[in-house]
């Protein structure tokens, strides 16, 4: 490996690191587009390379910090997380099956959608505050 790859890498996985404990959000978010765009990863290189990298350390220290606030729902963790991992076995075998790009415009739309509901809800509340 290159000495410039592993700088990106590092850099890759430590500002996901950051978002993820800061705003709680998916590795992948972060970590799928960052690899195709700055690796050259396809999508389905680079969902499957952000799933293994989530295996091990999946927020580790970041739980630990929230549970020690009090900021841990344990039973509803661990619901979802059964889920999950259920839903992820499905969810992999049928982005397999369709094209790369359809999955790509899939996978953008959600971010989209995801990114527009926040910053409507941002604006509502800071309209809702400015008022009161």
């Amino acid at each position: 490996m290159e000495p410039g790859t592993l700088i990106i890498l590092i850099i890759i996985g430590i500002l996901a690191g950051i978002l993820s404990g800061f705003v709680g959000v998916g590795g992948g978010m972060i970590i799928v587009p960052a690899l195709i765009y700055f690796m050259g990863f396809t999508q389905f290189q680079a969902q499957g390379t952000s799933l293994a990298m989530m295996l091990p350390p999946i927020g580790i220290l970041a739980v630990m910090n929230y549970h020690k606030s009090g900021n841990v729902n344990i039973t509803y963790a661990l619901i979802i997380a059964v889920t999950f991992i259920i839903g992820g076995f499905f969810g992999s075998k049928l982005a397999l099956k369709l094209p790369e790009n359809k999955v790509k415009l899939i996978f953008g739309l959600i971010m989209l959608y995801a990114a527009i509901r926040m910053i409507w809800k941002s604006i509502g509340n800071m309209t809702a505050n400015a008022g009161s």
